[in-house]
């Protein structure tokens, strides 16, 4: 990047990305596409997102468009914050837009059904020949909006541009560290999701914190393994995009993932989870895209198992508990079983 101020792009304008967005606008000139007239009004008007972030402030300087092109047309850098199943289509249609070379930073802890792509790959194949990168981390967006202090991890696929953009990122209480391991980073996040609706089963069972703890230590050992055998860093797997998000996916009482799990721990279905939200549980759609790829690679992972019994197989959390649990445990670091 040049020494003048960036112009920033952020296309979806959910909790989540309305948050980094506010955070970006501090720093350089802003602009956030939102799919709603109504939200990018809010923005503008009221500087506040209530529909996702309720009465957080936010930057004044950021603006808010439902207008595609106006948003990326110009842009310096783009970040997507579209989910999982709605990133290419709006990556596609933002494409012709999009000058060239411009780095691309994806918000979404997801993965595509269908292609089973991680993030990055899906602008790599939409836009070729862009840098393709995540920021990810243990951040709930609310939390971050109202300043508390939070951390995260920008991967890029050469250090020199994870060093630049973590600056566009980085402010007093949000402190961003770098990495080049984007596989490592984006499975994490994918995964972590999986495993907070397994942490919320066990809440919604009335299961205790030894459960908890159990579960979220034995998910980190099933992320690791996943993520090792696609390539990733083992070293990201105990950082702030694995441990750090994983920890705070499965416990906090603001997780998505981590209610949708406790919801079905209560009794309910999962359509009827679903139905009570506005908005997206990536977790739900990335187990069965995990599983897939679980048996391609020959990893056995447990927890993840019975997360998809659950989401869509008709099982319950009760099942999925005791299903783990007549497991008979091996070598708590080599062993292949829970």
């Amino acid at each position: 990047m040049d020494r003048r101020q960036p112009r920033v792009a952020v296309l979806g304008a959910g909790s989540w990305g309305t948050a980094v967005a506010s955070i970006v606008a501090a720093s350089a000139p802003t602009t956030i596409w939102a799919r709603s007239p109504e939200v990018a009004k809010d923005i503008n008007d009221n500087h506040r997102n209530s529909r996702y972030l309720g009465d957080c402030q936010l930057t004044e300087t950021l603006r808010g468009t439902s207008d595609t092109e106006e948003v990326v047309a110009d842009a310096d850098v783009l970040i997507m914050g579209v989910p999982s199943h709605g990133f290419r289509e709006a990556l596609e249609h933002a494409a012709p837009y999009v000058r060239p070379w411009i780095p691309v930073v994806s918000l979404v802890k997801g993965l595509e059904q269908g292609t089973d792509y991680r993030m990055t790959q899906i602008v790599s194949e939409v836009l070729p020949g862009h840098p393709a990168g995540v920021l990810a981390g243990p951040n709930i967006a609310s939390e971050v909006t109202a300043g508390y202090a939070a951390a995260a991890t920008i991967a890029m696929p050469d250090q020199n541009s994870a060093t630049q953009l973590a600056a566009l990122f980085r402010t007093e209480r949000f402190r961003i560290y770098s990495t080049t391991d984007v596989l490592g980073v984006e499975v994490a996040g994918a995964l972590k999701n999986v495993f907070a609706i397994a942490a919320g089963m066990g809440d919604g069972t009335g299961a205790g914190f030894n459960t908890k703890a159990m579960v979220i230590t034995r998910a980190l050992r099933e992320m690791a393994k996943f993520g090792e055998a696609l390539g990733g860093d083992p070293a990201t797997f105990s950082g702030l995009a694995g441990t750090g998000d994983l920890v705070v996916t499965c416990t906090s009482p603001a997780s998505r993932n981590r209610r949708v799990g406790e919801e079905l721990g209560k009794g309910k279905t999962i359509a009827e989870v679903l139905d009570g939200m506005n908005q997206v549980a990536e977790g739900v759609k990335a187990v069965t895209v995990v599983m897939e790829m679980a048996e391609r690679l020959g990893i056995h992972m447990p927890i993840a198992t019975e997360v998809d019994g659950v989401v869509n197989k008709g099982g319950t959390a009760e099942d999925a508990y005791r299903g783990l649990l007549k497991a008979t445990p091996g070598h708590e670091i080599h062993g292949e079983s829970w």
